[in-house]
Protein backbone atom coordinates (compact mmCIF):
# COMPACT_ATOMS: atom_id res chain seq x y z
CA UNK A 1 0.00 0.00 0.00
CA UNK A 2 3.04 2.65 0.25
CA UNK A 3 5.99 2.41 -1.53
CA UNK A 4 9.26 4.03 -1.06
CA UNK A 5 11.76 3.75 -4.21
CA UNK A 6 14.82 5.93 -3.66
CA UNK A 7 13.14 8.88 -1.81
CA UNK A 8 15.66 11.50 -1.01
CA UNK A 9 14.88 15.00 0.88
CA UNK A 10 18.05 17.31 1.16
CA UNK A 11 18.32 20.89 2.59
CA UNK A 12 20.72 22.62 1.10
CA UNK A 13 24.48 20.57 1.62
CA UNK A 14 22.23 18.48 4.29
CA UNK A 15 20.66 15.40 3.49
CA UNK A 16 17.33 14.95 5.53
CA UNK A 17 16.59 11.47 3.80
CA UNK A 18 19.07 9.54 1.22
CA UNK A 19 17.43 6.89 -0.89
CA UNK A 20 15.07 5.48 1.23
CA UNK A 21 13.28 2.11 -0.38
CA UNK A 22 10.72 0.71 1.80
CA UNK A 23 7.65 -1.30 1.21
CA UNK A 24 4.53 -1.66 3.68
CA UNK A 25 1.66 -3.95 3.12
CA UNK A 26 -2.04 -3.87 3.16
CA UNK A 27 -3.43 -4.97 6.63
CA UNK A 28 -0.86 -4.47 8.79
CA UNK A 29 0.77 -1.81 11.58
CA UNK A 30 4.52 -1.01 10.11
CA UNK A 31 6.13 1.18 13.07
CA UNK A 32 9.44 3.50 12.08
CA UNK A 33 12.00 3.93 14.82
CA UNK A 34 14.84 6.07 14.41
CA UNK A 35 17.08 8.67 16.61
CA UNK A 36 15.60 12.70 16.86
CA UNK A 37 16.67 14.21 13.63
CA UNK A 38 17.06 10.66 12.24
CA UNK A 39 14.57 11.51 9.24
CA UNK A 40 11.54 9.92 9.89
CA UNK A 41 9.32 13.06 9.84
CA UNK A 42 10.63 14.07 7.03
CA UNK A 43 9.87 11.06 5.14
CA UNK A 44 6.19 10.85 6.59
CA UNK A 45 5.92 14.45 5.06
CA UNK A 46 6.59 13.24 1.91
CA UNK A 47 4.50 10.17 2.01
CA UNK A 48 1.51 12.61 3.22
CA UNK A 49 2.30 15.30 0.08
CA UNK A 50 3.14 17.80 2.21
CA UNK A 51 7.39 18.03 1.46
CA UNK A 52 8.19 17.24 -2.35
CA UNK A 53 10.97 14.77 -2.75
CA UNK A 54 13.97 16.20 -4.35
CA UNK A 55 14.57 12.42 -5.86
CA UNK A 56 12.56 8.79 -6.10
CA UNK A 57 9.27 8.50 -5.82
CA UNK A 58 6.16 7.90 -3.46
CA UNK A 59 3.54 5.33 -4.20
CA UNK A 60 0.42 5.42 -1.80
CA UNK A 61 -2.25 2.69 -2.70
CA UNK A 62 -0.61 2.47 -6.45
CA UNK A 63 -0.86 6.15 -7.00
CA UNK A 64 2.51 8.43 -7.25
CA UNK A 65 1.73 11.22 -5.16
CA UNK A 66 3.59 13.82 -7.28
CA UNK A 67 1.97 12.68 -10.52
CA UNK A 68 -1.19 11.62 -8.90
CA UNK A 69 -1.63 13.71 -5.84
CA UNK A 70 -5.23 14.11 -5.21
CA UNK A 71 -5.81 10.18 -6.06
CA UNK A 72 -3.04 9.10 -3.17
CA UNK A 73 -4.38 11.88 -0.76
CA UNK A 74 -7.93 10.39 -1.17
CA UNK A 75 -7.19 7.72 0.37
CA UNK A 76 -4.71 8.77 3.20
CA UNK A 77 -5.07 10.26 6.08
CA UNK A 78 -1.95 11.80 8.11
CA UNK A 79 -1.51 12.75 11.63
CA UNK A 80 0.90 15.15 11.89
CA UNK A 81 3.55 15.21 15.25
CA UNK A 82 1.92 18.56 16.40
CA UNK A 83 -1.37 19.30 15.89
CA UNK A 84 -2.08 22.11 14.64
CA UNK A 85 -5.32 23.38 13.89
CA UNK A 86 -7.66 26.36 12.82
CA UNK A 87 -8.48 28.06 16.44
CA UNK A 88 -11.47 29.73 15.20
CA UNK A 89 -13.64 27.08 14.39
CA UNK A 90 -15.59 24.44 16.42
CA UNK A 91 -14.76 21.24 16.56
CA UNK A 92 -17.71 20.16 14.59
CA UNK A 93 -16.29 22.78 11.87
CA UNK A 94 -12.90 21.37 11.99
CA UNK A 95 -14.26 18.02 11.05
CA UNK A 96 -16.68 19.38 8.64
CA UNK A 97 -14.04 21.49 6.72
CA UNK A 98 -11.62 18.31 6.54
CA UNK A 99 -14.95 16.33 5.40
CA UNK A 100 -15.41 19.13 2.86
CA UNK A 101 -11.52 19.16 1.45
CA UNK A 102 -12.90 15.34 0.04
CA UNK A 103 -15.59 16.84 -1.61
CA UNK A 104 -18.29 14.70 1.59
CA UNK A 105 -21.31 16.54 3.17
CA UNK A 106 -24.15 16.27 4.33
CA UNK A 107 -26.33 13.89 6.58
CA UNK A 108 -23.85 10.89 6.54
CA UNK A 109 -20.70 13.43 7.68
CA UNK A 110 -22.86 14.70 10.38
CA UNK A 111 -23.61 11.18 11.95
CA UNK A 112 -19.51 10.75 10.71
CA UNK A 113 -19.34 14.05 13.33
CA UNK A 114 -20.85 12.69 15.99
CA UNK A 115 -19.16 9.22 15.90
CA UNK A 116 -15.61 10.72 16.00
CA UNK A 117 -16.41 13.03 18.80
CA UNK A 118 -18.39 10.46 20.95
CA UNK A 119 -15.16 7.97 20.12
CA UNK A 120 -12.66 10.49 21.93
CA UNK A 121 -15.15 11.50 24.73
CA UNK A 122 -15.17 15.04 22.70
CA UNK A 123 -18.95 15.33 22.32
CA UNK A 124 -19.78 18.05 25.27
CA UNK A 125 -17.18 20.10 23.28
CA UNK A 126 -18.74 19.92 19.67
CA UNK A 127 -19.54 23.80 19.67
CA UNK A 128 -16.82 24.97 21.18
CA UNK A 129 -13.84 27.10 19.54
CA UNK A 130 -10.58 24.17 19.19
CA UNK A 131 -8.52 27.58 20.90
CA UNK A 132 -10.50 26.34 24.06
CA UNK A 133 -9.19 22.81 24.05
CA UNK A 134 -6.34 21.31 25.67
CA UNK A 135 -3.28 19.85 23.66
CA UNK A 136 -4.53 15.76 24.02
CA UNK A 137 -7.98 17.23 22.94
CA UNK A 138 -6.71 19.02 19.73
CA UNK A 139 -4.64 15.80 19.01
CA UNK A 140 -8.02 13.88 19.27
CA UNK A 141 -9.56 16.29 16.97
CA UNK A 142 -6.18 15.50 14.40
CA UNK A 143 -6.91 11.95 14.55
CA UNK A 144 -10.80 12.10 13.97
CA UNK A 145 -10.19 14.64 10.99
CA UNK A 146 -7.41 11.81 9.77
CA UNK A 147 -10.10 9.59 10.08
CA UNK A 148 -13.02 11.62 8.50
CA UNK A 149 -13.39 10.14 5.30
CA UNK A 150 -12.58 6.55 6.09
CA UNK A 151 -8.79 6.35 4.82
CA UNK A 152 -7.19 3.05 3.40
CA UNK A 153 -3.98 4.40 4.59
CA UNK A 154 -2.65 6.08 7.86
CA UNK A 155 0.67 7.55 8.44
CA UNK A 156 0.62 9.00 11.78
CA UNK A 157 3.73 10.66 13.57
CA UNK A 158 3.99 10.32 17.22
CA UNK A 159 0.40 9.34 18.01
CA UNK A 160 0.39 9.15 21.60
CA UNK A 161 1.71 12.60 22.06
CA UNK A 162 -0.52 14.58 25.35
CA UNK A 163 -2.92 11.88 24.83
CA UNK A 164 -3.10 10.45 28.54
CA UNK A 165 -3.45 7.04 29.28
CA UNK A 166 -7.26 6.09 28.22
CA UNK A 167 -7.00 8.39 25.03
CA UNK A 168 -3.38 6.26 24.39
CA UNK A 169 -5.16 2.66 25.23
CA UNK A 170 -8.26 3.35 22.48
CA UNK A 171 -5.88 5.05 19.67
CA UNK A 172 -3.85 1.42 19.77
CA UNK A 173 -6.83 -0.24 20.07
CA UNK A 174 -8.42 1.86 16.98
CA UNK A 175 -4.99 1.22 15.33
CA UNK A 176 -5.18 -2.28 15.92
CA UNK A 177 -9.31 -2.57 13.99
CA UNK A 178 -8.03 -0.38 11.11
CA UNK A 179 -5.33 -2.65 10.40
CA UNK A 180 -7.41 -5.99 10.90
CA UNK A 181 -10.29 -4.31 8.90
CA UNK A 182 -7.84 -4.15 5.80
CA UNK A 183 -5.78 -0.72 6.26
CA UNK A 184 -2.65 0.00 6.90
CA UNK A 185 -1.14 2.25 9.70
CA UNK A 186 2.33 4.03 9.08
CA UNK A 187 3.61 4.69 12.58
CA UNK A 188 6.66 6.72 13.98
CA UNK A 189 6.93 6.62 17.46
CA UNK A 190 9.71 6.92 19.92
CA UNK A 191 7.79 4.64 22.56
CA UNK A 192 9.59 1.37 21.92
CA UNK A 193 7.48 -0.66 23.99
CA UNK A 194 4.35 0.60 21.72
CA UNK A 195 6.37 -0.39 19.09
CA UNK A 196 6.98 -3.39 19.84
CA UNK A 197 3.58 -4.44 21.27
CA UNK A 198 1.57 -2.93 18.48
CA UNK A 199 3.49 -3.02 15.18
CA UNK A 200 3.69 -6.08 13.05
CA UNK A 201 6.58 -5.37 11.07
CA UNK A 202 8.89 -2.59 11.89
CA UNK A 203 12.04 -0.40 10.14
CA UNK A 204 14.66 1.40 12.05
CA UNK A 205 15.92 4.80 9.77
CA UNK A 206 19.40 6.36 11.15
CA UNK A 207 20.64 9.50 9.31
CA UNK A 208 18.07 9.43 6.73
CA UNK A 209 18.81 5.81 5.38
CA UNK A 210 17.03 2.33 6.37
CA UNK A 211 19.38 0.69 8.68
CA UNK A 212 17.37 -2.63 9.80
CA UNK A 213 13.54 -3.57 8.84
CA UNK A 214 11.48 -6.83 8.91
CA UNK A 215 9.31 -8.20 12.20
CA UNK A 216 10.98 -8.46 15.57
CA UNK A 217 12.52 -11.24 14.67
CA UNK A 218 14.35 -9.67 11.63
CA UNK A 219 15.62 -6.79 13.95
CA UNK A 220 17.01 -9.50 16.15
CA UNK A 221 19.02 -11.29 14.09
CA UNK A 222 20.38 -8.17 12.12
CA UNK A 223 21.83 -6.88 15.87
CA UNK A 224 22.91 -10.27 16.67
CA UNK A 225 20.08 -10.25 19.66
CA UNK A 226 18.14 -13.50 19.82
CA UNK A 227 16.83 -12.87 23.34
CA UNK A 228 16.87 -9.25 23.51
CA UNK A 229 13.81 -6.77 23.43
CA UNK A 230 13.27 -3.99 21.19
CA UNK A 231 15.02 -1.35 23.12
CA UNK A 232 18.06 -3.46 23.13
CA UNK A 233 17.52 -3.76 19.53
CA UNK A 234 17.16 -0.15 18.73
CA UNK A 235 20.42 0.97 20.71
CA UNK A 236 22.53 -1.56 18.74
CA UNK A 237 21.31 -1.33 15.48
CA UNK A 238 21.82 2.69 15.93
CA UNK A 239 25.16 2.66 18.06
CA UNK A 240 24.17 5.06 20.59
CA UNK A 241 26.54 6.53 22.89
CA UNK A 242 28.86 4.33 24.86
CA UNK A 243 29.34 4.00 28.74
CA UNK A 244 32.63 5.52 28.16
CA UNK A 245 30.91 8.86 26.16
CA UNK A 246 29.13 9.02 29.21
CA UNK A 247 31.33 8.85 31.62
CA UNK A 248 33.18 11.49 29.69
CA UNK A 249 30.12 13.52 29.42
CA UNK A 250 29.32 13.45 33.41
CA UNK A 251 32.85 13.48 34.26
CA UNK A 252 33.28 10.58 35.66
Amino acid sequence: MIVLEGLTKRYGDFTAVGGVDLEVEGSQIFGLLGPNGAGKTTTLRMIAGILKPDSGRVLVGGHDNVAEPMAARRILGFVPDRPFVYDKLTGAELLRFSAGLYGLQGPEIERRIDELLALWDLSPWKDQLVESYSHGMRQKLIISSALIHRPRVLVVDEPMVGLDPRSAWLLKDVLRRFADGGGTALVSTHTLELAESLCDRLAVIDRGRVVAAGSIEDLRQEARAETAGLEEIFLRITRGATDSDIARAVGD
